[in-house]
């Protein structure tokens, strides 16, 4: 059900029913683009799950998905690979609005926060939205470290024109 590629020393591309995937809808609402990870259990799964948790929910319409990424850990490395990919929403929240949905997402799939990079069974970032610029305690955006993470840069040069 899902396709692998090794691409470099340590890094692999999986696609699945949903990573890649791309929807005929247009946009009409705010632009946010989400990085999603994990490293606990079978991911592979949890994104699909992921996939058809954010299409019926309501407050966001997948526009499109990257092929996933299985990647090294960084920071805290005594821990399994990971797996990351980005989705590309369209959303009538806000961001602050947007932010505590991923955040409910995050805890009804079972995210544990026991320490920094540590282990997770899902990961929910908020990269972008629009061209927007936010500097609060609670939310940066863009993501502060997104430009340099190959976790968000390869899934995301996989999308097309995005």
């Amino acid at each position: 059900m899902f396709k692998i590629t090794k691409i470099g020393n340590d890094n692999y591309k999986i696609k699945t029913s949903h990573y890649p995937y791309i929807s005929n809808n247009k946009h009409s609402r705010n632009i946010a683009l989400l990085g999603i990870g994990g490293n606990i259990g079978d991911v592979n799964r949890r994104f699909e799950h992921l996939f058809w948790f954010l299409k019926r929910s309501g407050f966001v319409k997948i526009l499109q998905t990257s092929p996933i990424l299985k990647n090294p850990p960084f920071g805290y490395k005594n821990q399994p690979f990971f797996y990351n990919a980005v989705v590309l929403v369209d959303t009538k929240l806000t961001p602050l609005e947007l932010l505590r949905f991923i955040l409910h997402a995050e805890k009804k799939f079972g995210r544990k926060r026991s320490f920094k990079n540590a282990p997770r069974t899902l990961d929910i970032d908020m990269i972008k939205y629009g061209k927007l610029i936010i500097n609060k305690s609670n939310l940066i955006l863009p993501h502060p470290f997104w430009g340099a993470r190959d976790s968000v840069l390869l899934p995301l040069a996989w999308m097309k024109g995005v």
